[in-house]
Formats: structure tokens, sequence, C-alpha cells
């Protein structure tokens, strides 16, 4: 078994009088696809910018690769090499590849920048990836199809020697053959020792790459198990009722008061 890389334990975040997230624990372990999965208001947006840093959360513990930390703000997990790949993947247009994939963080002096190292480091985190796709390192973003970007946003996250990289949604509206290659991607990140987190709707991707499916109903975490373990429509009564079966939340009629 996989050493867990990131544990959110107990986390609950509000918004003035809504409870958004309740006593949410989640695991995340080296090398593996942790699928977050749910209905739409269900949380998944709302625990990744938690762990990004974006919202403080009220109440809980995260722990990274064991020890306890504190997670106050986006650099502090940039720090712990903690990416996030958002859907709308933050790219900018006008710059070329090896321009995003070090932007705010580019090599050189302070009038000069090394220009020639960064192009080769970010050849090199390509085919690390094994990405052939992405032609040349000095294309304009703006002339890239959407799975191209998406590779390039990940590949960005890889090329800081992240440990946990979070993607929101990275196959949403691609066509069948870059959804195909950037769940590839996707599962190259795992191979190379990387924790990743999947947030998706789209369940034949979800039992296509991930190892482990975490299932979030109404704030609540209604289950984590191995994907192998469970069926397609387990999953989907798990997103809509919150249990299928003996898995997930407790029957109201079980609670003891």
């Amino acid at each position: 078994m996989n050493e867990p890389v990131l544990e959110i334990r107990g986390l609950n975040k509000s918004f003035g009088p809504v409870h958004v997230l309740h006593d949410v624990d989640l695991t995340v372990r080296a090398g593996e696809v942790t699928a977050l999965v749910g209905d739409n208001g269900a949380g998944k947006s709302t625990l990744i910018k938690c762990v990004a840093g974006i919202y403080a959360s009220d109440t809980g513990r995260v722990l990274f690769q064991g020890e306890p930390v504190h997670i106050r703000g986006p650099h502090d997990a940039a720090a712990l090499s903690i990416e996030v790949v958002y859907q709308d993947l933050a790219l900018a247009d006008n710059l070329d590849v090896v321009q995003n994939m070090f932007l705010g963080r580019e090599r050189g002096s302070r009038w000069l920048l090394d220009e020639a190292s960064m192009e080769q480091a970010a050849r090199e985190t390509l085919a690390s990836l094994s990405v052939r796709t992405v032609t040349s390192v000095r294309t304009p973003v703006s002339a890239l199809s959407g799975g191209q970007r998406q590779t390039v946003a990940i590949a960005k996250a890889v090329l800081w020697k992240s440990k946990v990289v979070l993607l929101d949604e990275p196959t949403a509206a691609l066509g069948v053959a870059q959804t195909r290659q950037v769940l590839d991607l996707v599962r190259r990140l795992a191979e190379q020792g990387i924790g990743v987190v999947l947030i998706s709707h789209n369940m034949a991707n979800v039992f296509d790459v991930a190892d482990r499916i975490s299932v979030l109903y109404l704030g609540r975490m209604a289950a984590e198990v191995p994907a192998k373990d469970v069926t397609h429509g387990q999953v989907v009564e798990l997103i809509t009722a919150g249990r299928s079966g003996e898995l997930g939340l407790a029957r109201p009629e079980s609670v003891v008061l």
C-alpha cells in the first residue's frame, strides 16, 4: 500500500450561516489517483480550495507526509509542493509554452532571463511525461488545442517537483482523442510517484484512471473506497443519495443520540 502524502482530518468550512464542509476526511497516497466525485454543490471545489490555501478552513487538521502542517495561503501550499490545475487552466494566451510554465518563477537575473535553461527544463518535463502532442515549447498558448493547453498546465505543475497535484475537471469540453491523451497523462503523473486528486463528473474517466474514489455528498465524505471494490452504479448512488447498500453515510435511524 502506498504511503499517504496528504491527509485531511475533520475539516469544516462555513460561509456565514452556510456550513459547506462537515468533518471531511480525505487521504491522498503517493503514486495513486484519487477521484473526488460528487454532485454540483457537494463541496468538491471548496475542499480543493481549502487544500490549496485559497480558503482558510474553520477547523480540522492537515498532515503532509505524516507531519502536521498549516496551510494559510497558496504560498504555503506551493511550499509543500501542492499544485492545483484549475478548470480555467490560468494560462496566458499571449505567452508561449515556456513562458507559461515559468510564469512568476522565471530563472535568471533581475535584468536578464535565462531563456536557454527554462526552455531546456520545459522540454525535459514534457519528455518525462511522454508528451508528444506539443511539438514546440515556443508555440504560443493561443495556438494550442484544448488538450494541448491542459497538457501544458499539468506539465507546469510537474515542473516544480510537485508531490500532490489537484486536477479540477481536466477533461471538461475536450474531444475523445484529447480526453484520452489527458487521462494517459494523469496516469503517468501517478507512475512518477505523485499523489493525484482528480475531480470529475465523468464516471467512465474516473473508473479508467482512478485507484481510489472519494465521494462527497452535501458536504460530507460519504465513502473513500478502492475503485476496484465498487461499481459504477454504487458510485452514482453514493453521489445522489449518500449511501449504497451498506456503503456510505449512516442511516438516520441508526444514529445514536
